[in-house]
């Protein structure tokens, strides 16, 4: 399994835009990305679980109902959520891009992003839909996940290379998300491709499994999107043997998938509206999973902890608080927490109860732009990561006048 370059372009057969369109004001800022393979695809999508979701969702599940797709369009600067004619503009955002790409209209994923409740006109989007065509590149994914975003300071990839059957394949990811980023089925925006050929059905099964331990661990700031969906392209032309029940090479193809999306989980989380560190609970010592999960997952979104790691206290008794309410099944005499980072490892909990350590040594531990917040419970061998952000004085200003 190789790191490698090229985002959604890295796999053989897919080609991506950006250009900005005229939704957003910003004439500098990219708002309208495509992406397309040459072939149609097995393809599968998640969405989000609240109830309030943005008409791209909607378009979307159904265009994906046979499990094929070829194309992907994406705006950013509007959620189209919440207005009367949202499943008209994206069915005509739709119908327009496969009509200039020259595919169906119905293997077309629908995607956008932004302020929710304000009405899309379809108007610079058909404008702009020929040059961005037209731009359409093998290495066009840095464009393309530039158009992605909208409070991201940063464009997020990551693309793998790895092996089925002596056949090289290349797997890549681009994702937006920086706040309302809560997840409980995918997250944000993310659209991977592959040019491993695999059952559409067993696509989508790699695609729930994975997110169960990697994006539904993600958390900025509790607040659970409109618009969240993850989706995967898989074109086959790496010539591999299609993957068509769970053997060794789905075992590989997982492996490839979970390290694409646990990298775009860091960057995203690193990410989050105003923050400066990147925090990843590491629990360890469960008697099961899911209580593993639901502790990394409560310590990751406690309010009060995430304040502290912006302000480098080593306030521990917010991790053993936040355990506490996770309503997971744990002995608390046998808990065990330390920070650490590239400055070391201080622990600070044994047993349920403070320990002494040095305050000067756990400040500059606690400095560092990437923490590790190590909680051992002692009763099992389960373990899971969840990964999150500080909360810092600027996520308010960013959210406080974020529609206008």
């Amino acid at each position: 399994m190789k790191l490698i370059t090229g985002g959604v372009c890295a796999a053989k057969g897919f080609k991506a835009g950006g250009i900005h369109c005229g939704i957003r004001k910003n004439r500098t800022k990219k708002d309208l990305a495509l992406l397309v393979s040459d072939v149609p695809c097995s393809a599968a999508a998640l969405y989000t679980t609240n109830l309030v979701k943005g008409a791209p969702l909607t378009v979307t599940k159904a265009h994906l109902s046979d499990g094929i797709a070829q194309a992907v369009i994406c705006n950013s600067g509007n959620a189209n959520t919440c207005n009367a004619d949202g499943i008209e503009i994206a069915e005509k955002m739709s119908d327009l891009a496969a009509k200039e790409l020259g595919i169906k209209a119905e293997d077309m994923i629908v995607a956008s992003t932004g302020v929710i409740g304000q009405p899309l006109c379809i108007d610079p989007i058909a404008q702009a839909l020929p040059d961005l065509a037209k731009s359409l590149t093998d290495n066009g994914s840095d464009a393309a996940a530039e158009a992605i975003m909208t409070t991201d300071t940063i464009d997020k990839q990551v693309a793998v290379e790895f092996t089925l059957g002596g056949k090289v394949c290349r797997l890549g990811g681009i994702a937006k998300g920086s706040g309302m980023i809560h997840p409980n089925m995918a997250t944000m925006l993310v659209f991977i491709t592959t040019d491993a050929a695999i059952d559409s059905t067993l696509l989508h099964k790699a695609l729930q499994n994975d997110i169960s331990n990697t994006f539904n661990m993600l958390s900025i700031d509790g607040d659970t999107s409109t618009n969240d969906m993850v989706c995967i392209l898989a074109n086959g032309m790496a010539g591999n043997e299609k993957i068509t029940e769970e053997n060794e090479d789905y075992a590989t193809f997982m492996k490839a998938l979970n390290t694409v999306t646990v990298q775009l989980c860091k960057l995203v989380a690193g990410d989050g509206e105003g923050a400066t560190k990147l925090l990843e609970c590491i629990v360890s010592g469960a008697n099961e999973k899911e209580i593993a999960k639901k502790v990394a997952k409560s310590v990751i979104c406690s309010s009060l902890l995430k304040a502290a790691m912006f302000g480098a206290d080593a306030n521990w008794g917010r991790v053993l608080c936040a355990i506490g309410y996770a309503g997971a099944d744990v002995d608390v005499t046998k808990i065990d927490v330390a920070f650490r980072s590239v400055k070391g490892t201080v622990e600070v909990c044994k047993n349920g109860a403070g320990i002494d350590f040095s305050e000067e040594k756990a400040k500059e531990v606690l400095l560092e732009k990437e923490i590790e917040i190590l909680v051992a419970l002692n009763s099992g061998s389960a373990t899971a990561c969840a990964w999150g952000c500080d909360l810092t004085y600027d996520y308010v200003k960013i959210n406080g006048d974020y529609r206008t």
